[in-house]
């Protein structure tokens, strides 16, 4: 069996800055798989689908079943693939992931029993990012500021069986407008806001439902530690994405004089970005994105390494149905993991619409998928109605 083709989507999902890429490639007997770049939201979603045409003509014509193989040749043969960076990354993920979808295929098996074979026959999961709301809409702008709005949010989700919340609560200012980046000492008008919130979300959920704090790497040292202090009353099980992830020093200091656990990842690239924050203890939880730090055999790869740091696992879960079915099938194998993200884009009709199958958590806990490979698949819906289709049949 030999890789045919590549076909790159650039999917339509729904509302501005929201465009998943998915490529799916195509063998000379038939089968095909599919995996996402996860970079459809936000800048950057025309730089992945261009290089996954630039990469796509040095895996015609090799073994698809060659997982191991296909991934170093993308890597060491492509001069920016050793670099690191996102966008080489994400296309590397998306052929990486289409490739088990394949390998799952052709054995009649889902990818998690390839992968070793469940652990937990469900996962649990929080709701994610209510700061965005938590209607069927997907993410809106313009509720997220007033205390009493994200306990309504909280507690809509509370009322649906999540037993845990992620929420950023330095997103918007009292008025509305972005906070944008929060550098300390945080001022006191300020931190009384970001304590309104914390109480009344607290108040809306009651004393024993996890609350997960986001910072989307919107502070600094200082104020991510001023954060941390603020929040650890109210019970807060971790904090994410407190600072850029690159800076080791900085990383090491908010673990230091924070009594909350660290999670990040999603913006970390390759199983050596990783091994520099085990290393320096910069992480207690690790959230690789399959779509962008190098696929399912680098996430593997990833997850095991962090296994022996004693480092917990919560993939990155932003993305269409294709991403969704990915981290439920890695996530379900693993003695590591922590918890699943539910974010509120995967409860939009246009973003569900995308896929074949509709995998939503019930009482807050997601089903594994039973069919051969992902179990997943483009909708005729997402084929008929993407922004660009391209097609890549030719090696180098």
């Amino acid at each position: 069996m030999k890789i045919r083709s590549v076909e790159i989507f650039l999917l339509d999902g729904g509302r501005p800055g929201w465009r998943p890429i998915v490529c799916r490639v195509n063998t000379d007997e038939g089968l095909y798989g599919c995996g996402e770049a996860s970079v459809g939201f936000d800048a950057g979603a025309l730089g992945s689908v261009g290089m996954l045409r630039e990469l796509a003509p040095l895996c015609i014509g090799m073994d698809p079943m060659a997982n191991e193989a296909v991934w170093d040749h993308l890597f060491h043969d492509s001069f920016w693939g050793q670099g690191g960076g996102v966008i080489a990354f994400s296309a590397i993920s998306a052929i990486d992931t289409a490739l088990w979808d394949i390998r799952g295929k052709a054995l009649n098996a889902p990818i998690w029993q390839l992968l070793g074979g469940k652990i937990r026959p469900e996962l649990r999961a929080y709701a994610s990012q209510l700061q965005f709301g938590w209607g069927t809409e997907g993410m809106v702008f313009d509720r997220g500021f007033r205390p009493e709005d994200l306990a309504e949010h909280a507690a809509r989700a509370v009322s649906e069986g999540f037993d845990a919340i992620k929420i950023n609560f330095i997103t918007y200012d009292e008025t509305g407008n972005r906070l944008g980046f929060l550098r300390g000492p945080i001022p006191l008008r300020t931190r009384h806001m970001i304590e309104a919130r914390l109480q009344a979300v607290r108040d809306a959920i009651g004393p024993d439902v996890d609350l997960l704090l986001e910072n989307h790497g919107r502070t600094d040292a200082v104020s991510a530690v001023e954060l941390a202090r603020i929040a650890a009353p109210y019970g807060v099980m971790f904090m994410e994405e407190p600072s850029t992830p690159f800076l080791l020093q900085t990383c090491e200091q908010i673990h230091r004089e924070s009594s909350i656990p660290i999670a990040g990842g999603e913006r970390v690239f390759g199983r050596w970005n990783y091994l520099n924050l085990f290393q320096h203890a910069a992480l207690q939880i690790a959230q690789p994105d399959i779509g962008t730090c190098g696929g399912i055999t680098e996430a593997k790869k990833i997850c095991d390494m962090a296994h022996a740091f004693d480092v917990g696992i919560q993939t990155h879960v932003c993305g269409s149905p294709i991403s969704i079915a990915a981290s439920l099938q890695l996530e379900c194998v693993l003695p590591n993991f922590v918890i699943h993200e539910h974010h509120v884009t995967n409860r939009s009709e246009a973003n569900r619409s995308l896929g074949l199958y509709d995998y939503q958590p019930v009482n807050g806990r997601c089903s594994i998928p039973d069919l051969p490979g992902l179990g997943q698949d483009l909708s005729e819906k997402a084929i008929r109605t993407a922004l660009e289709h391209i097609v890549v049949d030719t090696a180098l």
